[in-house]
């Protein structure tokens, strides 16, 4: 009887170190972009400015680093709905502290 095997291929990316590098990179810049932003006085916006670049880094590294933009639609779809799932619960989580202090 003859065996049967299939050959199954993985589809894995591997970035090159320069890539990774360069990401990195961009990295820093944003961080430091962050620290510089919040000696500027934006008023209300400081946070928002924060928080967006923030965001950026974060979606940074869930795509680069943890490779999700080279996964399947499926698996991308999971991954954001749990971080909107978690972003939401903070939020909600937060401002109901905020709003039950005793402003006076």
């Amino acid at each position: 009887m003859a065996e049967h095997t299939e050959h199954i291929e993985h589809s894995e990316h591997i970035g090159s170190s320069g890539f990774y590098w360069l990401i990195w990179a961009i990295l820093i810049v944003a961080t430091v972009l962050t620290a510089w932003i919040s000696t500027v006085d934006l008023g209300v916006f400081n946070t928002v400015v924060a928080l967006l670049i923030a965001t950026c880094k974060a979606l940074i590294v869930v795509l680069f680093f943890m490779h999700v933009k080279y996964t399947s639609e499926k698996m991308t779809k999971a991954v954001l709905l749990s971080a909107v799932f978690w972003l939401l619960l903070l939020l909600i989580l937060s401002l109901s502290d905020y709003s039950t202090r005793y402003a006076g």
